[in-house]
């Protein structure tokens, strides 16, 4: 009963948050247009960076605060859970399975007309070349709470009266559809179950955290560095054409 409550804090924390841009975004937007210079582009790339860092990091305390009543909130798969150490060896390898699982997902994409390329991931890279804790906010906080909202919650709730598959392929699809990118679903929905499977296994929210904050990060260095990458591309195809 009280991880149902815990559950339902969270929830309404996590809702709150996606929320409370609509009222607060547009006050920093009104601090940062009266700066002398600032455009209103700038404006409005730096209210929108400093609020989703203000916000995560925020409900991210919230979170923690909540979770430290409940002692018993990480117990709630059945089965031993797997060593720290386990763990964490689990969450490396994890995050090379969410790439490969999301390299399949692009190609079945592909192969349905679907242009490569995340409208969500471009939209927050924009923001964060203009402010950069944005980057803190989709490395560190987002993993942290979207695991603890779509895993621990949704697919540990549901997996108590179902099974793995139903319970990961519901959290999966809800994690997609709420980063409301729906031309890459797919790709989203294949990242939440393999998430939801680490999570299973190891039967320690900290695997998907840590999967979910190496993939996060990588596509930050891999989109904030596109013209170092390009560049380097001539170099890489005449070492592989040297192999090959």
């Amino acid at each position: 009963m009280k991880n149902n409550k815990t559950a339902f804090y969270l929830i309404m924390v996590y809702i709150t948050m996606q929320l409370s841009g609509l009222l607060f975004a547009p006050l920093l937007y009104m601090f940062f247009s009266s700066q002398n210079g600032t455009s209103t582009e700038r404006a409005e790339l730096l209210a929108s960076g400093w609020w989703v860092f203000i916000s995560m990091s925020v409900a991210t305390l919230i979170f923690v605060a909540i979770i430290r009543k409940d002692k018993t909130f990480f117990n709630n798969l059945r089965g031993k859970q797997s060593s720290i150490g386990v763990s964490v060896l689990y969450g490396i390898l994890g995050f090379f399975l969410v790439l490969f699982g999301q390299t399949m997902a692009a190609l079945i994409e592909q192969q349905l007309g679907i242009d490569p390329g995340s409208e969500n991931t471009t939209m927050f890279m924009t923001i964060a070349k203009t402010a950069p804790v944005t980057i803190l906010s989709i490395a560190i906080f987002a993993p942290i709470l979207e695991e603890l909202i779509f895993r621990r919650v949704i697919f540990g709730t549901l997996v108590q009266t179902t099974n793995f598959f139903i319970a990961g392929s519901v959290s999966a699809i809800v994690f997609a559809i709420i980063h409301f990118d729906f031309t890459h679903i797919l790709l989203y929905a294949v990242s939440g179950f393999i998430f939801a499977y680490l999570y299973y296994k190891t039967k320690r929210i900290l695997t998907s955290i840590i999967a979910h904050m190496l993939l996060n990060g990588f596509v930050v260095l891999v989109q904030l560095n596109q013209d170092v990458i390009q560049k380097m591309q001539p170099k890489l195809e005449m070492i592989l054409n040297f192999f090959y």
